[in-house]
């Protein structure tokens, strides 16, 4: 199984959030830390306000911060939230299979059991799980630099 990158991207702003400790963040610098897309991001940083994962505040000052204790965000419960689709092979939907061998086979039986099993070990953590190497967290997202008013170059980000 292939997770959606709309389900990394929202594991990766609720890490760099909870890395931030508490502290204000905007969706640039979450973009700039991990390089990726702004644009992606705004998506996942409207979906995590509206389902009370963050909170936003706009304007000057404004940013992002998370919205619940890292021990209240199970990473379990979030994946199943952002992953559309947890049909793995057209079997899955009845509705719309058209496999010939599906009234004899097991497989779906077999990869049933296997995304169940996927989920119950996703649900075993929290972001606090996640967030067990803050300061190296930190390091490597290049918070400290931040906290410090000082804006690394982009040399010394490729030295990290």
């Amino acid at each position: 199984m292939r997770l959606t990158t709309f389900s990394d991207y929202s594991l990766r702003v609720l890490i760099y959030l909870g890395v931030n400790e508490g502290q204000r963040s905007t969706v640039e610098q979450i973009a700039r830390a991990y390089g990726i897309s702004r644009n992606h991001l705004m998506k996942v940083v409207h979906y995590l306000s509206q389902a009370h994962y963050i909170e936003t505040t706009r304007g000057k000052g404004g940013g992002m911060r998370l919205g619940r204790a890292p021990e209240k965000i199970n990473i379990g419960a979030l994946v199943r939230a952002t992953e559309e689709n947890h049909k793995l092979v057209e079997c899955f939907d009845r509705n719309a299979s058209e496999c010939r061998i599906e009234p004899a086979c097991v497989l779906r039986g077999v990869l049933g059991r296997a995304l169940e099993a996927f989920f119950r070990a996703l649900d075993q953590y929290t972001l606090a799980d996640l967030l067990a190497s803050r300061p190296r967290l930190a390091r490597l997202l290049v918070l400290e630099d931040r906290r410090a008013g000082r804006r690394p170059l982009e040399s010394e980000n490729a030295l990290k």
